[in-house]
């Protein structure tokens, strides 16, 4: 009877932790099968920084995180039209995804332990290496940050900017005064009011709202002093290890696509390659594994281009803000975009 009892715990135990693999496995899969039964890949995004998220007067969006979000549902769904953009303010963020109103947030946000270690969600990669600094008046404004002592400081709400704005004031011993402000528009419009000396925040945001000063983008200077680095990336809820890889490799199918010399143009021609396939056509298991269509990353580098054209097209040459890739290059190039290898 005891033998009996042994072998029945046993089947038990087996029974158990089948039906916990089971769970963990749909649990694993929950966030791409709830987009394909939806059809739309919720993304979140800013309140309308030019280069990153903005739309135009006939609502079309444009940006770096847009084409990334355009290229994560062309991924998922095959069709990079099949996004709904969500504004945020940086307080919003964060709940918006806990909450699960949006699939992936890609609204400028900076890559921290703290935040992974204590909001539940997982960072996918880096979309875009930024840094902190003050933006002045060039007029009557410093010319380095030491000569900011005292000064009011227009910060944002609910950001690293503001905790690295303290950290910074209290380690040089400057005394500054945080004017904390809910959006990135009041932040913009108090600066340009002359509410604060100046503004803190990522060196990308002051250089486009720098474009919009109404003395014109010469009467604001940006100092060199940095306060940070601001690694910036998407995010998505802890919990769920295939959507997380699948957000994460679009982003290096985007790196590698640049590496290699293939853009959207040549697409067609270069997969044909024996080594360019290798490079962004994963095994028939891998898209098993993650729930999506064969060809995904192609799908993903057709929607966008390669990370180097979203780039010059949002934020370098060929576009008004004309910013510097400088950590932002490929790392064969001097910069940090470093693309981990498929197989």
């Amino acid at each position: 009877m005891a033998r009996v009892r042994r072998l029945v715990r046993a089947l038990l135990v087996v029974a158990l932790s089948l039906g916990m693999c089971a769970g963990a496995d749909a649990a694993d899969r929950e966030t791409i099968g709830q987009i394909r039964a939806r059809g739309v890949l919720r993304c979140g995004v800013g309140e309308g920084i030019e280069g990153f998220a903005a739309q135009d007067a006939a609502g079309v969006w444009s940006g770096l995180e847009v084409d990334f979000c355009r290229a994560l549902a062309a991924a998922a769904l095959g069709d990079p039209d099949r996004v709904r953009f969500i504004r945020l303010r940086a307080a919003e963020r964060f709940p918006a995804l806990e909450e699960r109103q949006l699939d992936v947030l890609v609204r400028n946000t900076t890559w921290t332990l703290l935040r992974e270690a204590t909001l539940g969600v997982q960072f996918a990669g880096v979309l875009f290496y930024d840094r902190q600094a003050f933006m002045v008046r060039s007029k009557d404004g410093p010319r380095k940050a030491t000569a900011l002592k005292g000064a009011t400081v227009c910060v944002l709400k609910d950001t690293s900017s503001l905790n690295h704005l303290t950290s910074y004031s209290a380690a040089t011993h400057l005394g500054l005064r945080p004017l904390v402000l809910a959006s990135a528009v009041d932040a913009r419009d108090a600066f340009f009011a002359g509410r604060c000396a100046a503004w803190t925040s990522d060196v990308s945001q002051l250089a486009v709202a720098r474009l919009h000063a109404p003395g014109g983008p010469q009467s604001c200077t940006i100092l060199p002093d940095e306060l940070s680095t601001e690694p910036l990336g998407p995010v998505v809820r802890d919990g769920d290890a295939s959507w997380l890889v699948l957000v994460r490799w679009v982003l290096v199918a985007l790196l590698r696509a640049e590496q290699l010399g293939v853009t959207r143009a040549n697409l067609g021609q270069r997969v044909r390659d024996a080594a360019v396939a290798a490079a962004l056509v994963p095994d028939a298991d891998v898209d098993r594994g993650l729930g999506v269509e064969p060809g995904w990353m192609v799908r993903a580098i057709q929607a966008a281009g390669n990370y180097g054209e979203m780039f010059d097209r949002n934020l370098g040459a060929n576009s008004p803000v004309k910013l510097e890739r400088g950590l932002n290059r490929i790392w064969t190039d001097g910069g940090l975009m470093y693309a981990p290898p498929v197989r």
